[in-house]
């Protein structure tokens, strides 16, 4: 694949667009973006035996094809470029971090922040676990709600990996934001580790004056399992 096999990529997506669901998508997503309409297991189905016919780039040109995918104004492009990222995860390394800060600070919406901080970012910082305090803490000061709701999240699927000290860190740090997505992530990550941790949660979440929509969240599963 190369970045002039994007025009067959097109093709593709246009052949199998649907109006009717296209208008609903843009609609879902507060008009912000445009929409062929596929579903997402049928554009997967459709990506794989495009990347089954025409191959996976050379990493060496992974940005410059991500960059003209996420320049494209359909979604469905920035959703094939996330996974198409997404199979070159044990490759990434420090070099990556100016394209994956592209990607979360561009066209920026939780659609495609979520999967680039819990897949892409929780991937390369497994990987690179030496990276996790400079970049984090970069982003945290960066005040943009991005990058600072990537720093929440890239931890969500580590379990009992989770550096809790860490992500108590920067809740702290965020806390009282005004921002719904960053309320949200708090919530969201709060509410996922009580899967690993529940009783560390609660403390937390006590002793913390957290906003309603943070503590509503973080206590989800925890209520659930009490009920």
């Amino acid at each position: 694949m190369t970045t002039s096999d994007i025009k067959s990529l097109e093709n593709i997506f246009s052949q199998n667009a649907n109006p009717e669901n296209a208008s609903y998508m843009k609609k879902y997503m507060k008009d912000k973006f445009e929409y062929f309409g596929i579903q997402a297991g049928a554009r997967r189905e459709l990506t794989k035996s495009f990347l089954k016919k025409d191959g996976l780039p050379p990493i060496d040109n992974l940005e410059e094809l991500a960059k003209k995918l996420w320049n494209k104004p359909q979604r469905e492009f920035q959703y094939f470029g996330v996974e198409l990222i997404e199979k070159y995860i044990k490759r990434l390394n420090k070099n990556s971090l100016s394209l994956i800060e592209f990607l979360i600070t561009n066209k920026s919406w939780w659609d495609t922040v979520d999967g680039i901080a819990t897949k892409i970012v929780g991937g390369l910082f497994r990987n690179s676990p030496d990276l996790i305090i400079p970049v984090t803490e970069k982003w945290m000061s960066s005040g943009n709600m991005w990058l600072q709701r990537t720093a929440i999240l890239f931890q969500l699927k580590y379990k009992t990996k989770t550096d809790t000290d860490l992500l108590f860190k920067y809740i702290n740090a965020l806390d009282g934001s005004k921002e719904f997505f960053i309320n949200k992530a708090i919530g969201w990550a709060l509410r996922e580790y009580p899967k690993t941790n529940p009783v560390l949660v609660i403390k937390f979440v006590t002793s913390h004056n957290l906003v309603p929509l943070s503590k509503r969240e973080a206590l989800k599963v925890i209520n659930k399992n009490t009920q």
